[in-house]
């Protein structure tokens, strides 16, 4: 599995040790092997609290969870270096509302004897976790191997973006695209599913906003574009202005909001009523890490939050265009995060240009990078309840060009064999509610998704 990249500096993580009242198995092993797991922690880049002395009742472990609670920590992770105290789970569960990260380590090499049932111990809490309904991840290894360490991080991340989802807001300006009524958000849905606010906003309003943007922050900003130097094509200098309004009217109602993602009915209203298209605007923000989706595609865009939490990126917002046996070729008319593109300059590499339908400035064509590791995934509502589903691919050379982003994709015959092939899995997804949107980022990420969705309470579809 491709370690997930989380920014470890943003928010610290609290270390439970489970400990024992009365001395048992090997305590010159736990003590090695807790030392060991906290400088792991420490040199894969996380900011520990509680760690400082073990709990072992209910009176250190509410004490200790309270800590937890004021320093802020995204997510939870809990030692077991000898098996403790398994009544202590279901305090933990009452007073820690997100997943808890229980990690096993192993037994002593070689000694002839049990030295910690570490294992055991945390078997039965993730049993207890469990029957009393509250999520959980179990990681087993020693603190030096890679690989746990990549298993960890994993889990930390999924515990992190479980727990920031129930704190999230996204903005929605205006609602989703005429017809695109598959795109339609049901906020208290997403309020008791997931945990995020949704904030509605006013499209003319938002109009009103980038009309009143300053003239000498729109000059500015049109300097930071022609500075990218990217290619134009039918375009000049004279068409960034209003591009730039769109870009700062988001980013000034993104800030004065405290949203952590927005989306945006960008047609057909902004192209004829301000003369352009936001997709330089959007391409901007989500090469910035930005989760931002077009057409009003509000369940897209909480799917690229969950990419940004994860530390996965935002993602291309795409649509699933056509398809093959093995293969499916996905097109977006001018959005897609620039850094996901063929180098600028390069064949495929981003230009600026006009839009192909409503022939108005302003889209980033680019073909997304060939040869990489990418899944395909979806968050969406159908039924009462949200579901997901995502699959690892790779990129291959497309077959034609087309004006937009473009890419590409191949599913592996190990991926087909296991799942179907691809009109199969396309014709069981639709018969699931699935959106006509899917978000396509870098790396193999499919299972990450498979145990977020576990961990939130959302169906997992293959």
């Amino acid at each position: 599995m491709k370690q997930i990249a989380v920014d470890t500096a943003a928010r610290p993580v609290g270390v439970l040790i489970l400990g024992r009242k009365r001395p048992g198995f090997d305590q010159e092993w736990n003590k090695l092997i807790c030392a060991r797991s906290l400088a792991a922690l420490e040199q894969m880049g996380f900011a520990t609290v509680g760690a400082d002395a073990p709990v072992v009742d209910e009176a250190t472990t509410v004490a200790k969870l309270e800590q937890l609670e004021r320093a802020g920590c995204s997510a939870l992770v809990m030692l077991q270096p000898s098996i403790g105290h398994g009544q202590l789970a279901l305090t933990v569960a009452q007073r820690w509302a997100g997943p808890v990260v229980l990690w096993a380590t192993p037994e002593r090499p070689g000694d002839g004897k049990v030295s910690s049932c570490s294992l055991v111990g945390q078997h039965l809490w993730a049993s207890s976790l469990r029957q009393a309904g509250h999520p959980f991840e179990l990681v087993y290894g020693d603190p030096d191997d890679a690989h746990l360490r990549a298993e960890l991080m994993t889990a930390i991340a999924i515990a992190s973006t479980a727990g920031a989802l129930k704190r999230a807001k996204l903005g929605v300006i205006g609602t989703h695209a005429p017809g695109f009524i598959d795109l339609a958000a049901e906020p208290f849905l997403m309020r008791r599913a997931l945990g995020i606010q949704l904030h509605p906003q006013s499209l003319p309003q938002y109009i009103d906003r980038v009309h009143a943007i300053a003239e000498e922050a729109v000059r500015k900003d049109v300097e930071t574009v022609l500075a990218m130097k990217l290619p134009m094509h039918e375009i000049t200098a004279e068409d960034l202005p209003m591009n730039s309004r769109c870009y700062l009217a988001m980013l000034e109602l993104i800030e004065e909001e405290c949203l952590d993602g927005i989306t945006i009915q960008c047609w057909p209203e902004l192209p004829n009523v301000l003369g352009h298209w936001p997709y330089l605007a959007v391409s901007r923000l989500t090469t910035a890490g930005r989760a931002v989706s077009i057409e009003g595609d509000v369940d897209g865009c909480a799917g690229s939050l969950i990419n940004c939490l994860l530390g996965i990126g935002p993602g291309f917002l795409t649509d699933w265009l056509e398809h093959d046996r093995n293969t499916i070729f996905f097109w977006h008319p001018g959005m897609a995060p620039m850094n996901m593109c063929n180098a600028a300059g390069s064949e495929g590499g981003p230009s600026l240009a006009r839009h192909f339908n409503i022939v108005k400035p302003l889209v980033v064509d680019g073909s997304i990078r060939a040869g990489e590791a990418v899944t395909v995934s979806r968050l969406w509502r159908c039924d009462g309840e949200y579901r997901m589903t995502a699959f690892d691919a790779r990129t291959v050379a497309p077959r034609r060009k087309l004006t937009g982003n473009t890419v590409l994709a191949e599913l592996s015959e190990a991926e087909i064999a296991r799942a179907g092939t691809v009109p199969a899995r396309f014709d069981r997804l639709v018969h699931e509610g699935m959106p006509h949107h899917v978000l396509l980022s870098f790396g193999t990420h499919a299972e990450t998704f498979r145990r977020l969705a576990r961990a939130v309470g959302v169906r997992w579809l293959d």
